[in-house]
């Protein structure tokens, strides 16, 4: 079994000046104000659509974002309604081909230490094997009692499928850390929405602000016409 911290990517990687000249450019036939277009005028018209509250303009874009988090989190992100999403699916993907390495793979949660990072083996010949390299290891016992839940989840997943059971069958078994990659595509209004809901609003999972803060961030840094939400609370 593989334990994994969560990340993201934007991709393909986002030229936000051309958006920002997007977004202008329909924006401006409101106004019939296109001969007032130039080089350096996207920022500052994209500033004032904000500032009046004008949202509908900024659909005028695009972003996408690869998520690799856990089952959990992509629940949540999904939930966002004027997005879309494909994501890994677990009903095709059978973890115990080679190119999955025969073994599942499970996002570490931020809160726990960083040491339950890498491959886990476990000693099939020995049914002890288990409790006995989770309990005699270096991490707090607390974790040990997760890892010790995930390993069973694993071990039972796989079990199922050399019984017979397809992947779609088998995946009830699977635990809610399991990895997931999800690409997640929106427009900059949508995204607004998304950051503030689970970046900057501290009543958001821990797990998902882990995930968002630095997206946010990042964003916030490249294109703070659009993306300035003030800092997490």
């Amino acid at each position: 079994m593989k334990i994994i911290d969560q990340s993201y990517e934007i991709t393909p990687l986002i030229d936000f000046n051309k958006q920002l000249q997007t977004i202008e450019s329909c924006g401006r036939i409101a106004y019939q104000s296109e001969d007032a277009i130039t080089p350096d005028s996207a920022s500052k018209f994209v500033a004032m659509i904000k500032t009046k509250n004008h949202g509908a303009v900024l659909e005028h874009s695009t972003m996408s974002v690869k998520f690799i988090t856990d089952r959990g989190i992509s629940h949540e992100l999904v939930r966002h309604r004027l997005a879309s999403f494909t994501q890994e699916s677990t009903r095709y993907c059978s973890y115990i081909k080679d190119k999955f390495d025969g073994q599942i793979t499970v996002i570490r949660p931020p809160w726990t230490s960083k040491s339950l990072l890498g491959e886990w083996l476990i000693d099939e010949k020995n049914p002890d094997a288990l409790v006995k390299r989770v309990w005699d290891s270096k991490v707090p016992l607390v974790e040990s009692a997760w890892l010790t839940s995930m390993f069973q989840s694993e071990n039972t997943y796989l079990l199922l499928l050399k019984k017979g059971w397809s992947p779609q069958q088998a995946r009830s078994v699977l635990p809610n850390s399991l990895k997931t990659s999800i690409v997640v595509t929106a427009n900059f209004r949508e995204w607004l929405h998304i950051f503030q809901l689970r970046a900057i609003e501290k009543a958001a999972h821990p797990q998902m602000r882990d995930l968002m803060i630095p997206l946010y961030e990042e964003c916030r840094k490249a294109c703070p016409e659009i993306f300035n939400l003030g800092d997490p609370e």
